[in-house]
């Protein structure tokens, strides 16, 4: 099998996992940039990502279903979609800027299926692309943007700093 067919099998399998999980109403969407290339996937509970959000939404949420976190993050009815379908991160800067700007379609279509109340952009350097998806659909909201909290500490620090009293605020009463 070749390459891009593979990466176009391993694509399907990321979005009908993605799928599994997507609540009926979506109050809180979270926007990545992409998955990485690694082949891990918040979907699958085995990234970064994964591994941030889910550390505060229990700090957030102390009552929430540790074991099955993916299950409780739907039912909250939050979901988290990424602005390029594909692996960006192994791309040169020219490259990475021009799936970025093609995303903004994909999450436009996103955005005006799902209507969120609440948009997190969880990574800064994709805040323009989600931003000008968000006018272009006429989106009207609470957008919150958020460094990555992956390899640097602070980063997470203001990550959770900035997560938890939105989530406490949203969610608190769903639970």
């Amino acid at each position: 099998m070749r390459g891009d067919q593979r990466d176009s099998q391993a694509a399907l399998a990321r979005e009908r996992l993605r799928r599994r999980y997507r609540p009926a109403r979506v109050r809180l969407l979270f926007v990545g940039e992409a998955p990485p290339a690694s082949g891990r996937f918040f979907y699958q509970a085995d990234s970064g990502l994964y591994r941030a959000i889910r550390g505060a939404f229990l700090a957030a949420l102390p009552d929430l279903r540790e074991d099955d976190f993916l299950e409780s993050f739907r039912t909250l009815n939050c979901y988290l979609v990424d602005l390029c379908g594909r692996p960006v991160d192994r791309l040169d800067a020219r490259q990475r800027k021009q799936a970025r700007t093609e995303g903004e379609i994909r999450l436009g279509k996103i955005l005006r299926q799902l209507q969120p109340e609440v948009v997190v952009t969880v990574v800064r350097s994709i805040a323009p692309n989600v931003i000008r998806t968000q006018q272009l659909s006429n989106w009207m909201g609470v957008h919150l943007v958020l460094p990555y909290p992956g390899r640097w500490k602070h980063h997470r620090a203001a990550f959770d700093e900035r997560l938890i009293p939105i989530l406490r605020k949203e969610l608190t009463k769903k639970l």
